[in-house]
């Protein structure tokens, strides 16, 4: 009578515990008792891996001079290989190119393409920050040229540019309208100043492809094709009329400068000599 008690304490433990060894013959024979056993079972066959019944092949992922050692499901499709390699390397799926004999189908299990133990597993790509590290560099250089062109003193205020805009607008120049582009006139730009202060006129001849730069003494006719380069700035105080030069060798001594260009025209200038058109 005294040894009941206990009996029934040990029966009422077994279901709870991993197995039944030094447990009564009755816990032995239950049928309830041996399913409550087997998931353990086979947690240990698995090598204690949470997916119980998946093969598991062993990878050598390389990326980026970095190799990692992986253990993934041989019946995951590429796609799934690519979203471990992202958790690895931050580097997005959409980035990958993963190597295996050939690209890597997304779309295939590793089974179906016959990876085995050891395979190397190669990655390429770069993560959107080592895109942004490389641009990076670009832009800010791109920053500062701009920012030591506009610490240059404006083409106006130099010296020998000042000594033609100091007579002032010419009383017969061209009239211009801010703020409007327009193709260039039928007829000749007139009323303007070249760089020693003479008298300029600019007459564009489409049909044999030339500028035709007339002054007083003479007029010389330049063929498109030779003009290398034109810029063009607006007068301080006066914006709505630009100083242009026609770049015709390699050196700033061969520009050929003119003043007082209404703005309208500047744009339908640059396009016509640079060959590109878009007035006409």
């Amino acid at each position: 009578g005294a040894e009941e008690p206990g009996m029934e304490a040990e029966a009422q433990e077994l279901p709870l515990g991993c197995g039944g060894e030094g447990g009564s013959p009755a816990a032995g024979r239950s049928p309830e008792g041996e399913g409550r056993r087997d998931p353990p079972q086979a947690s240990v066959s698995n090598g204690g891996d949470a997916e119980s019944g998946k093969e598991l092949v062993e990878l050598k992922v390389i990326w980026n001079k970095n190799k990692y050692d992986v253990k993934f499901c041989l019946d995951s499709t590429g796609a799934e290989l690519k979203q471990k390699i992202h958790s690895l390397t931050g580097l997005p799926p959409a980035m990958q190119k993963v190597m295996f004999k050939g690209l890597l189908p997304e779309e295939k299990t590793l089974r179906e393409i016959k990876v085995t133990n050891g395979a190397k597993i190669m990655v390429v790509g770069s993560t959107i920050n080592d895109v942004l590290a490389v641009n990076t560099p670009k832009e800010a250089a791109q920053q500062e040229v701009k920012a030591e062109e506009n610490k240059k003193e404006p083409l106006c205020r130099q010296k020998q540019h000042r000594k033609v805009l100091d007579k002032g607008k010419p009383d017969d120049v061209m009239p211009s309208v801010k703020g409007v582009q327009e193709r260039l006139p039928t007829v000749p730009l007139s009323g303007m100043y070249n760089k020693s202060g003479g008298k300029v006129r600019l007459t564009f001849k489409l049909e044999q492809d030339q500028l035709w730069i007339g002054t007083k003494e003479r007029t010389e006719k330049l063929p498109m094709g030779s003009i290398k380069n034109v810029v063009s700035e607006p007068i301080e105080g006066h914006e709505d009329y630009h100083m242009m030069a026609f770049q015709l060798g390699p050196t700033e001594a061969s520009y050929y400068w003119v003043y007082w260009v209404p703005t309208q025209y500047v744009d339908a200038i640059k396009d016509t000599v640079l060959g590109k058109w878009q007035y006409f």
